[in-house]
């Protein structure tokens, strides 16, 4: 007999949520089909009833996790804009205590260099949400001739993903907190235009 679809819906966020944590703690490839099933208190022969693959469930993470960081990142800056906007996100983003936490609020340092080895369509997914995420950075900051919006919104998605990163494949260094304190400082030139703000 079938499982109602509030129960299979209910299995399903279970299973993502568990791969949520366990991609944030070890990566893509570092945990299995057999790790996540366990770890959301599932038998292994019921991963095929949610998805077709783990490739499949890769994706469906990936788009998870940066759909909820473009709920999350930005949560409470809504009356900024600007450099202001810009500088207070790559502080709440880069910042020692994303570094040291055991479970990290963020899988993306975690899980990037995955995709990297990963198939086109994983590739694919993370760029449409790159995509997604840029569009709505750049609805907060300005363009000139130096730079457009956008491509001040893909800038800072970078330095702030790849400072954090960073930051932590150099934990325990001095240089580690010189990356975080340089990327924090750095934020607001990249917001920076010749016209004044809107």
């Amino acid at each position: 007999m079938p499982h109602p679809p509030e129960q299979k819906q209910a299995t399903h966020e279970r299973i993502l949520e568990a791969a949520g944590t366990l991609f944030r703690q070890r990566g893509f490839l570092g945990a299995s089909v057999d790790t996540v099933m366990k770890s959301a208190g599932l038998t292994v022969g019921g991963f095929y009833a949610h998805f077709a693959s783990k490739q499949a469930l890769l994706i469906e993470s990936l788009q998870r996790i940066m759909g909820n960081q473009r709920i999350d990142w930005p949560k409470g800056l809504d009356d900024l804009k600007g450099a202001e906007w810009l500088h207070q996100l790559v502080r709440r983003y880069v910042s020692r205590a994303h570094r040291d936490a055991d479970v990290p609020p963020c899988a993306l340092p975690a899980v990037l260099s995955d995709v990297v080895r990963g198939e086109p369509e994983l590739k694919a997914a993370l760029a449409r949400e790159l995509d997604l995420t840029a569009e709505q950075f750049a609805r907060k900051l300005s363009g000139d001739s130096r730079a457009s919006a956008r491509e001040r919104a893909l800038a800072t998605y970078a330095l702030s993903i790849g400072t954090l990163t960073l930051a932590k494949a150099t934990a325990g260094t001095k240089l580690s907190d010189e990356l975080i304190q340089a990327a924090r400082r750095v934020s607001v030139l990249l917001a920076e235009t010749r016209d004044a703000e809107d």
